[in-house]
């Protein structure tokens, strides 16, 4: 009789308990909706669907009581206006690529990719292991922002162009679109760089306001439709080797997120940051043989072009760092370290890369 009376006292228990703690519950997990606009237009399924990734796995996470609404670039603001808007405020939330923003500080490059720099695994390599986020951070935090690697591209192509690049001498004059520090670069060989949101390449090229235009790959350039403008597609991108996408979040709301919050965000971003240069790596191939089938001709860029390339690269390096503290300050933390991943790829990555690649050329 005892034992009956216990258990009967124990169960009521347990369920006042329930009823006690669940409002607690409820309260440490709010109803929150904020905005991200994206600097990329929705036909771009990849570089756009990255954003599309962190939402839903934010709302997955939380039960649906997180959630973010992606918009895509000039539904909000322009594309090339994330960085102000999540600065001021006007959005919680954004989705871009930092070089965009060399105009306010060069620095903002090695959130993304710097010439001759890092391919994507060592620009993570970088960023989680290297200092690389702290160092950014630094930054961002000037701007109310606080941001988290959340997409990469992997190496990217080197443009449509209506003409044959053959010498640095066929660089003169040539309108192209090109974002980022690179543009700087090319500025010194006597290209003059136009700077376009993703959705304004093709009318540009298709009106003539730019002479060749470059954007992330077979994938997404066959999207685009630049292959039906200029049919010279030239490679590699040695300005963005493994250029990095980030999620911006204004530091204000960022700090009205409960912990977990925070915790389940961050994470949301990781998985974005694989995802992508995942996607990409896989449709790439297949993309640029329909290109190829349908009259693109492919080409490298020249041994004069890429060396001329390099050079004015680590001039500008130099400038730049003469003159911004923020850029020294990166740059020389950046550099030992890519000289290290370097010579490790050399030995090792490489070696594998090269033998395997070389054999799955040849026939049988």
């Amino acid at each position: 009789m005892k034992r009956r009376t216990f258990l009967k006292s124990a169960a009521l228990g347990v369920a006042a308990a329930a009823t006690i703690s669940a409002p607690a519950v409820a309260q440490s997990a709010p109803e929150i909706k904020w905005r991200l606009a994206s600097s990329f237009p929705k036909t771009l399924d990849t570089i756009f669907g990255a954003a599309e990734v962190i939402s839903k796995r934010v709302a997955d996470a939380t039960d649906g009581k997180f959630q973010i609404r992606v918009f895509a670039g000039g539904e909000i603001v322009p594309g090339l206006q994330v960085l102000d808007a999540v600065q001021q405020g006007t959005v919680e939330m954004g989705h871009t690529a930092s070089y965009y923003y060399v105009g306010k500080d060069a620095t903002f490059a090695f959130d993304t990719a710097i010439p001759f720099g890092l391919n994507a695994r060592q620009q993570s390599a970088w960023m989680h292991h290297g200092g690389g986020l702290a160092l950014m951070r630094e930054l961002f935090k000037t701007y109310n922002v606080i941001q988290f690697p959340a997409g990469n591209t992997g190496a990217q192509m080197g443009g449509w162009f209506r003409k044959e690049i053959n010498s640095v001498a066929d660089l003169t004059g040539l309108k192209f679109r090109i974002g980022g520090f690179a543009g700087k670069v090319l500025t010194k060989l006597g290209v003059v760089p136009q700077q376009l949101a993703g959705g304004d390449i093709y009318p540009a090229l298709e009106k003539g306001t730019i002479d060749a235009a470059e954007w992330v790959g077979p994938y997404d350039d066959e999207r685009l439709g630049l292959n039906k403008i200029a049919k010279h597609y030239y490679y590699p991108g040695w300005w963005e080797g493994g250029p990095q996408l980030s999620c911006y979040v204004n530091l204000d709301q960022w700090a009205t997120l409960p912990k977990s919050y925070q915790a389940i965000l961050e994470a949301a971003c990781a998985e974005a940051n694989t995802w992508m240069v995942a996607k990409y790596d896989a449709q790439n191939m297949p993309a640029l043989r329909r290109l190829v089938a349908d009259g693109a001709v492919l080409k490298p860029f020249s041994k004069e072009i890429m060396e001329a390339c390099y050079a004015a690269a680590l001039e500008l390096y130099g400038e730049t760092a003469a003159a911004n503290a923020n850029f020294k300050k990166v740059y020389e933390a950046w550099k030992p370290f890519r000289d290290d991943a370097n010579l490790w790829f050399r030995v090792s990555e490489n070696t594998f890369d090269n033998f395997v690649l070389a054999r799955s050329a040849q026939k049988g």
